[in-house]
């Protein structure tokens, strides 16, 4: 396995251009904090995810960097993206605050898309709206760097037994 990621990386940077190799850098960078134990989460070392957790005002945001990585063929931030850290913002928000052994995985995920996402990193935050003994439902907001709100969504998330 090693010589063959040996062999695609040296491909990559030999023919990789500029943007190419900088998206190669930010991936790679991202995956070396999951190994370092910085991220327990390879989707959160690839997006280079900052959590903020408020356990008692049941709040959560994360903050990414933009990379061309997530773009998709407009250069705007691919929508999966954003849903993504719409739903892993929501996640998180429940997940702190539930009794040791359960954890909360989704059932709905609503988004909508407002704003194109650009700039130069995309914070989103999650609120709990009501919080039951088998659901949570929750919102959350994606804003750009200039603050502008690019999605609101809500979700609802069922709450099991690890």
């Amino acid at each position: 396995m090693k010589d063959k990621l040996h062999l695609l990386l040296d491909n990559c940077i030999e023919k990789g251009s500029e943007v190419d190799l900088s998206a190669l850098a930010h991936v790679l960078e991202g995956f070396q904090k999951k190994i370092d134990n910085k991220y327990t989460q390879y989707i959160d070392g690839l997006l280079h995810m900052e959590r903020k957790i408020d356990k008692e005002k049941k709040i959560c945001e994360i903050k990414v960097p933009l990379n061309e990585v997530w773009n998709n063929s407009l250069d705007i931030v691919h929508g999966g993206i954003t849903a993504t850290l719409l739903d892993t913002v929501m996640g998180t928000a429940i997940n702190a605050v539930l009794p040791e052994g359960f954890g909360a995985v989704t059932n709905q995920l609503n988004i909508h898309y407002i704003a194109p996402g650009i700039g130069d990193s995309l914070q989103c935050k999650a609120e709990i709206i009501h919080h039951g003994s088998k659901t949570v439902v929750i919102s959350g907001e994606a804003f750009r760097s200039d603050g502008k709100k690019i999605a609101h969504a809500t979700g609802t998330f069922f709450i099991i037994q690890k």
